[in-house]
């Protein structure tokens, strides 16, 4: 999962994409870029870091121009080192940059077809920089001085044509515009904004609306699945539908756990829907264990609170922030590695003694994904006193790999894959274990007037809906995406071998 913005304004961009990223830093903490474009010649900086690290004021000064996008990676398909961070640019045509949220689930062949037929180079392993030549190599075919939105257009066209899985990009054509698109699933999340100022009217393409919001621009609409929007240069907006919508399924993943609460994301309010998932789960507690003995409810910090408090108003029960979370420290379920990720786990969260002591004490978590950061979590309440630790997910069994942009490539490192609720609660160190059932959680996410019936729920029901996901293809991920892998290949770039490695 990543966050991308693209904006063509009236005067300098460079603070206003900095702001953004910073806005969109959730979705990814492992790299930043920003491009703009000035006078026909490119301006770039991005580095490994977050966005307050990577960019100093020598930076800022360097980006200048109207035009331009930026980038927060949170790496998943072979992004393992710095060269890697985003967007990407190729010079011909034109000169293009483009920076990507989500992952294509053929760049495989794609990148033979690339290099064998398309005559293009490629210089790294992300499907990023795959989907980035696709684009440049058919926009290569209008083969003139200028290009219409008519000609960016048929090179989106063709795009779609060609890549399959879940993606949002926005891309900058210098010299000319700003194009973004998404897939026809609409997996992957983008949202459309405009301000109007003095000099005209300006627009901006960002991961959510929350981004918008900071800016001052006002949301215009989400852009639609199959559908592309280029701002040129001037300013104009022109738009159109190059494939039909096959199914509208929203990642699902967004509303439990990458979205900020504040955003809204194809008309629903994510803060509702947690709101939504919270009344559902404590709704199963009431049915399951009518005679519970919770004493408190107490949240995992940060996504989970809108719906922990909720369940604790239903339930009837205290609601305590038993947690006391270290700001500096990262998403940890983001972070690339299962050794940091443990890692990281005491160092950002301090439980509170005194809402825990003698206490039966019910954690809310939004999910449980590798199951670590649960058990360290449980293990933090019972060695500040609690009686009893019971454990409730506001999401399902996450028991099958995401295909579509989520760090879950490995089933074997799926807490819940291949095991019974109890023996989950067993693993994590839990007294007992609640899981959100998938109805609920689905109904949670409908609203009336975003007119979406289902969502993208694979990595909870295994159910992929771009209807190309093999189990080759799962195996073949696995190998490439695992943190196994991660650490073979942070081994070879070292110059080290791995122990036991071929």
């Amino acid at each position: 999962m990543c966050g991308i913005v693209g904006i063509v304004g009236t005067g300098p961009v460079n603070q206003r994409l900095y702001d953004a990223l910073t806005v969109l830093q959730h979705r990814g903490q492992d790299a930043a870029g920003i491009m703009t474009a000035f006078e026909g010649k490119l301006c770039s900086h991005k580095a490994a870091g977050l966005v307050r690290d990577v960019f100093e004021q020598r930076h800022m000064l360097e980006l200048a121009g109207n035009v331009g996008i930026g980038h927060v990676r949170y790496p998943t398909a072979g992004c393992d080192s710095a060269s890697e961070a985003q967007p990407f640019y190729v010079n011909a045509p034109y000169g293009i940059c483009l920076a990507h949220n989500g992952n294509l689930t053929n760049a495989a062949e794609l990148a033979e077809v690339l290099i064998r037929e398309d005559r293009r180079h490629l210089n790294t392993e992300s499907d990023s920089e795959v989907l980035l030549n696709v684009f440049a190599s058919e926009l290569q075919r209008v083969g003139t001085t200028r290009v219409t939105p008519a000609d960016i257009f048929a090179a989106a066209s063709a795009v779609y044509r060609r890549c399959r899985g879940g993606y949002a990009v926005v891309a900058m054509v210098i010299g000319h515009g700003i194009l973004g698109f998404r897939d026809p699933n609409g997996i992957r999340p983008l949202v459309l904004g405009q301000r109007r100022t003095p000099r005209g009217t300006e627009y901006m393409l960002a991961s959510e609306s929350v981004a918008l919001d900071m800016l001052s621009f006002q949301l215009v609409r989400d852009v639609a699945p199959g559908e592309a929007v280029f701002i040129d240069e001037n300013g104009r907006l022109h738009t159109q539908q190059c494939v039909a919508t096959v199914r509208h399924t929203p990642c699902i993943f967004e509303y439990v756990y990458f979205a900020r609460p504040d955003s809204i994301i194809d008309n629903i309010s994510v803060y509702r829907a947690r709101m939504r998932m919270g009344e559902k789960l404590a709704a199963k507690i009431l049915r399951e264990r009518p005679n519970h003995d919770i004493d408190v409810v107490i949240p995992v910090p940060d996504t989970s609170r809108t719906s922990a408090l909720q369940m604790a108003q239903i339930l009837g029960l205290k609601y305590r922030e038993g947690f006391n979370k270290n700001r500096y420290i990262g998403r940890t379920f983001i972070m690339p590695g299962q050794e940091q990720r443990e890692r990281s786990v005491r160092r950002k969260l301090n439980a509170i003694e005194l809402e825990f002591r003698g206490k039966n004490v019910l954690l809310v978590d939004d999910s449980i994904v590798r199951g670590t950061t649960s058990a360290q979590i449980i293990d933090l309440a019972r060695e500040a006193g609690a009686r009893k630790v019971y454990f409730a997910s506001a999401a399902p069994p996450v028991r099958f790999p995401n295909v579509y942009g989520i760090d879950m490539p490995a089933t074997h490192e799926l807490v819940a894959a291949g095991r019974s609720i109890g023996e989950v609660a067993q693993l994590i160190g839990a007294d007992w274990l609640i899981y959100q059932d998938l109805e609920d959680m689905v109904a949670a996410c409908r609203h009336d007037d975003a007119h979406i019936d289902e969502f993208d729920t694979s990595c909870f029901s295994g159910q992929y809906v771009t209807g190309d996901v093999t189990p080759q293809y799962l195996e073949r991920l696995q190998r490439s995406r695992s943190d196994e892998a991660r650490a073979r290949r942070r081994l070879a770039q070292s110059g080290l071998k791995a122990v036991g490695a071929p």
